[in-house]
């Protein structure tokens, strides 16, 4: 999926093996807009092409975190469902 953006809301197909991220954020429990502004938060500090994987248990998260990147210019790369939790992979720019 690297340098396409997803058009599935949930990619069933992505495995946990082949999705590499060079930091992870941990915003279950928290929701709409927390995950996404503390998303926003760490990716300012990230360098360009690194991953961020985002823990998530708000379903708002599915369409949000695609429509934040839309908006902010990050590239979207996947959200995968893992029984409650959403694990959502951002690229940085």
């Amino acid at each position: 999926m690297a340098g396409k953006k997803s058009t599935c809301p949930v990619c069933d197909e992505l495995d946990d093996a082949s999705m590499k991220s060079d930091k992870t954020l941990d915003c279950t429990g928290l929701f709409c807009p927390l995950p996404i502004a503390k998303t926003r938060m760490v990716m300012q500090k990230m360098m360009s092409g690194e991953v961020l994987e985002i823990l998530a248990d708000d379903p708002g998260f599915l369409k949000d975190l695609p429509a934040w990147c839309g908006l902010s210019g990050e590239e979207f790369v996947a959200v995968k469902q893992t029984g409650n939790v959403y694990k959502g992979y951002v690229r940085k720019k």
